[in-house]
Parts: C-alpha cells; structure tokens; sequence
C-alpha cells in the first residue's frame, strides 16, 4: 500500500471508500472519497480498491449526487421561468424579455484539496461566481480575517474533514469531542465579526459529524451534521448553489435544500434566510467568474 491508494475498512464492511493521504509505521491516515471524513486506520485492515471499482459499490454515493444535480438543473429552470423579464420588459431598442442575472458570489475554504477542485468544477457548472482556497482547517480563522475584505462574497462554505473522536463518543456536547468543530466555530466567528447580519452573510459551515449546535450558535445559516452522520462531500456546496439562485425577495426554503443533498436533515440544517440572487433590465453582458486559489 501507498499515499494515494484506494481502500476500504475491513471491520466496518467496506462500507466508505477512502484515499490514503499519510502513512505511519503501520497505520494509515485516510480522508474519504464521497464523505467529508478523515479516519485512521491500522494497515492490518484495510482492502484496496481498483480505481474503476468505487463505481460498482452499492453503497457509493454517485447515484445519489446525479440525483441531487438533476434536482439542481430543475430549480434552475423554475427560476428562469419565473423571471420578472417574462412579463415582456421592453425598451427602445431593447429586445423584449431582456435581461441579466446576479447570483450571488461564493468564497469557499476547503480543508481538502482534492474536495475543493471537485467543488470549484461544479460551481462553474452550475454558474455559480465562486472563489475557492484550500486552507488546513486550523488555519481558517486567521485566512478569513484576510480574504473576506477582499472578496467581499455574499456566501461563505467553511469546511473539510470533521469527525467524532474514538473515545469520546459517549461526551458528543463538548466541541473537544471532534477532531475539526473547534476550528470550525472560530472561523464562523471571524466571518460574523466581519458582518453580523445572517441575509447579508450567508455562512455554510462544517464536515462530516461536525458539531451542529456550536456552529449555529458561532453564528452560520447552515451547518453540519445535525444527526452527526457522514456528509457528502459537496452537501455544503448544494446550498450554497440554493441560496446564490434564491431570490432577494424570496428566504431560502429547507424542504428544496434537503432534497438536493445526499444527506438530508440529519445531515445538514439551519435557519431561515434570504437568498442572494438578483435579476437586471435590460440584458447586458454578463458571465460569472470562477476562481481557485490556495493561502
């Protein structure tokens, strides 16, 4: 086995695919391939996986995110549909129904690199303006108080790799219980001494069993794992596409948030908030830029 290697836990039937990412004497420290999970495990256990093989695993998560982004493509369309310039906005020289769309802009930190170019392809995919930067979780706080008077988004995804520890699984109210939520919640804090208003704001935060409650109460819209069960690895990047193409008017509702995840509300959760999506007249030019970066 080496750095880079695909496997699975043989005590735990196989149940995650996983990616070696560092190796210790004789164990593994894994990071998940469709979760937001970071584990260890003794070498002694684990199973590799031919690279075309995860596809062929029942309990893979692909059907589900071809799903979720299905489901995508058809608010999508129900936003366009109900567009204000449908009611046939016209000026001189104009064509009629002309207009432009201002989703609202992202800035996404991800504690995996490999997660984050996952997320910043699919941004672009769904036009979603988004600027990513992988930032190990620890140092999340201290990148915030620096990119956000800089990007100035309207939508904040704070996440990576969570995870309750081994022996406290009987303590899941104290945050020194998880392996990242600690980092987590002072990154939500630096955010909201940044901007304290929720709709001016949106702040999606948190991993795999991440610790729901501190997050909400750090100041989020939207965190993880209210049931503290696995998260899909772009379960966060779902709502921040919702609320980007929610409109103004409109507070983002968490029936449509719920379906388009894999997870569900055991998974995610959160409060009422405005969404950040703007329509103009008349059209202009206008594309959304995407952008990867590293701090």
């Amino acid at each position: 086995m080496k750095q880079g290697d695909l496997v699975t836990r043989k005590s735990y039937g196989g149940d995650i695919i996983f990616r070696i990412h560092q190796l210790e004497a004789r164990r593994a420290v894994l990071r998940g391939v469709d979760y937001r999970l970071l584990a260890d495990s003794p070498l002694s256990d684990l199973a590799v996986v031919e690279p075309t093989e995860p596809f062929r695993y029942p309990h893979t998560a692909a059907p589900l995110v071809q799903g979720a982004l299905q489901r995508w493509e058809l608010v999508r369309a129900s936003i366009q549909q109900r567009n204000p310039s449908s009611s046939g906005t016209s000026g001189a020289g104009k064509k009629p129904n002309s207009y432009f769309e201002v989703p609202g802009k992202v800035l996404h930190l991800d504690g995996d690199a490999s997660y984050l170019r996952k997320s910043m392809t699919l941004y672009g995919e769904l036009r979603v303006p988004a600027e990513g930067f992988f930032v190990p979780e620890s140092e999340m706080a201290n990148a915030l108080y620096r990119l956000l008077p800089q990007i100035r988004p309207d939508i904040v995804v704070i996440t990576g790799h969570d995870g309750i520890l081994k022996n406290r699984k009987n303590d899941m109210h104290s945050l020194s219980s998880y392996k990242n939520s600690l980092n987590f919640v002072h990154a939500v804090t630096a955010a909201r001494q940044y901007d304290r208003n929720r709709d001016n704001l949106t702040i999606v935060a948190g991993a795999c069993q991440s610790h729901f409650e501190a997050l909400l109460q750090a100041g989020a819209n939207f965190a993880s794992s209210p049931g503290r069960v696995l998260i899909h690895a772009l379960d966060p990047l779902c709502i921040a596409a919702k609320v980007a193409y929610t409109s103004i008017k409109d507070t983002v509702s968490m029936t449509d948030i719920v379906s388009m995840t894999v997870s569900g509300l055991d998974g995610l959760g959160g409060v009422e908030t405005r969404g950040t999506f703007r329509v103009g007249l008349p059209g202009i030019m206008h594309a959304a830029a995407t952008g990867e970066g590293a701090v």
